[in-house]
């Protein structure tokens, strides 16, 4: 099995998270304020957004694998993969700002698409869950091109997904509770090392494309001391995209990245101190 398969399900647990708090905020709403008629209209959006996000993860797969040759593809994959930190940082950073009261800003949008009609309803529920969709799609694919096979990274997602929906059914229905800012908390501080990651991979294919040089230029060469298949290499490799041999370019991103990004997302927000700890739940 692919050694992405822990990357993968984090990224799927993480954005699937996200996704299904959006949707119990909404089911929720609507079966307290006794407007369940409007149930099939939200779950109408949230079904045009699955399509479109599982959608566009195969159309990069399709771009790169079936009308992009050679050097062309290593291109497209550095171009996603950067794009893909762009989405994660955002991402990151988004969630840890407005957390606390996303759930208020979601019942407010929610009474206002009410208020116009039906296909505002579907168009507000697609909105709120497209964005996660299409993250973790473009997330996904960047993450999954330093696989070997396409198994690991898909049972990676898959169960991460699975995983993120069935512990949002249980918050829903009181049968768990979890201290959510805790979660988000930690679970970004492991996408930061994630996207440091794609980023090195991204670094990867632009050697490889031929756009950046020095790709046989290492910074270390662990190969002949460090097992590839040890449970440490699968777990810094797969999650992290940390390998026996970097290049000097390889190194500098990842570092570049992971450290100010690590230190920003450390710092105390400023309202941290005024609100509960588990505000977010």
């Amino acid at each position: 099995m692919s050694n992405a398969l822990l990357g993968n399900f984090l990224i799927g647990l993480r954005e699937g998270l996200e996704a299904t708090l959006v949707v119990t905020i909404l089911v929720a709403f609507l079966v307290k304020s006794d407007r369940k008629e409007r149930l099939p209209q939200v779950w109408t959006g949230i079904g045009v957004a699955v399509f479109l996000s599982v959608g566009f993860g195969a159309l990069l797969t399709f771009v790169a694998q079936d009308l992009l040759p050679g050097s062309k593809r290593e291109l497209f994959d550095a171009v996603v993969s950067i794009l893909a930190v762009g989405f994660v940082t955002w991402m990151i950073f988004w969630m840890r700002r407005t957390s606390r009261k996303l759930s208020g800003e979601l019942r407010a949008k929610l009474t206002d698409a009410i208020n116009v009609g039906g296909f505002a309803v579907v168009g507000m529920a697609f909105l709120a869950v497209a964005r996660e969709g299409l993250e973790t799609a473009m997330l996904f694919y960047a993450a999954a091109q330093g696989a070997t096979t396409s198994l690991g990274p898909l049972i990676g997602i898959t169960l991460g997904v699975a995983a993120s929906v069935a512990l949002g059914w249980a918050l829903y229905a009181s049968a768990v509770r979890i201290n959510l800012t805790t979660f988000f908390k930690w679970t970004g501080l492991l996408l930061v090392l994630v996207a440091a990651g794609i980023l090195k991979y991204a670094v990867h294919d632009f050697h490889e494309a031929g756009v950046l040089p020095g790709g046989d230029r290492h910074a270390f060469d662990f190969s002949g001391v460090i097992d590839p298949s040890a449970w440490y290499s699968a777990l810094l490799g797969g999650m992290f995209n940390l390998t026996p041999t970097m290049s000097v370019f390889e190194l500098a991103a990842w570092l570049a990245y992971a450290v100010p990004v690590l230190l920003l997302f450390l710092r105390p927000a400023r309202s941290a101190s005024r609100a509960p700890a588990n505000a977010a739940a």
